[in-house]
């Protein structure tokens, strides 16, 4: 349902949900990783990740024959994380209790 607009208007026309998604959770690495080649592969998506969350630090994955253009975008990600990782670092030390909330 979340990649076709059309069966989401069909199943659930009481949604607020229009258009497709642009971003899609998955329960383990496994299928992550298939979906997302599918969706490049057969859709022509844009692909950005794949980024582990809840690991006590960022985690980005490059997987055998990524492209340039992913490595890129994944390069990208991981610089966003650092800098908001040297921000929250800062704060620690400036407000060790305002940084533990």
């Amino acid at each position: 349902m979340a990649v076709s607009p059309d069966m989401l208007e069909q199943n659930y026309p009481f949604s607020m949900l229009k258009g497709g998604a642009n971003v899609l959770i998955f329960p383990d690495l496994a299928s992550a990783n298939m979906a997302y080649k599918l969706l490049l592969k057969l859709g022509g998506a844009e692909t950005l990740g794949t980024v582990l969350m809840g690991m006590s630090k960022p985690v980005h994955l490059l997987t055998r024959g990524t492209e340039v253009e992913e490595i890129v975008n994944a390069v990208a990600i991981a610089v966003v994380d650092a800098q908001e990782n040297e921000v929250s670092a800062q704060r620690a030390i400036v407000d060790p209790v305002e940084a533990g909330k």
